[in-house]
């Protein structure tokens, strides 16, 4: 299942029972983004404007909005398994970062 996206922003969605409706927050930001609606096309309109109203403030305070990601990620792990990926990575023909960027890509799909 794909998120819903706006401008590059993703969205977790859930139900609550509780209050009748669909809650939202747009995830991969330290800033706290959220919205509501009653149907599929009321939370994707929320959704929309809630994104929309976030980077509107951001530039009328003067301050760049949180990205969704920046493409960089750190890994730890042991020199063993950093052994053994550049090894894998060195018979595929590959850099070691193209060989995670396969490897995570291939799990991500499943």
């Amino acid at each position: 299942m794909k998120p819903m996206r706006y401008k590059g922003y993703p969205a977790r969605i859930e139900y609550s029972d509780e209050d009748g409706c669909f809650i939202g927050r747009v995830t991969g930001i330290r800033d706290i983004v959220t919205f509501h609606g009653d149907s599929v096309g009321e939370v994707r309109y929320a959704f929309e404007e809630a994104v929309e109203f976030y980077l509107n403030s951001c530039d009328k305070r003067g301050e760049a909005p949180n990205k969704p990601y920046s493409g960089k990620l750190l890994l730890r792990i042991g020199p063993e398994m950093h052994a053994a990926v550049a090894e894998a990575a060195e018979l595929g023909g590959v850099s070691i970062n193209q060989w995670v960027r396969e490897k995570l890509s291939e799990g991500a799909s499943q």
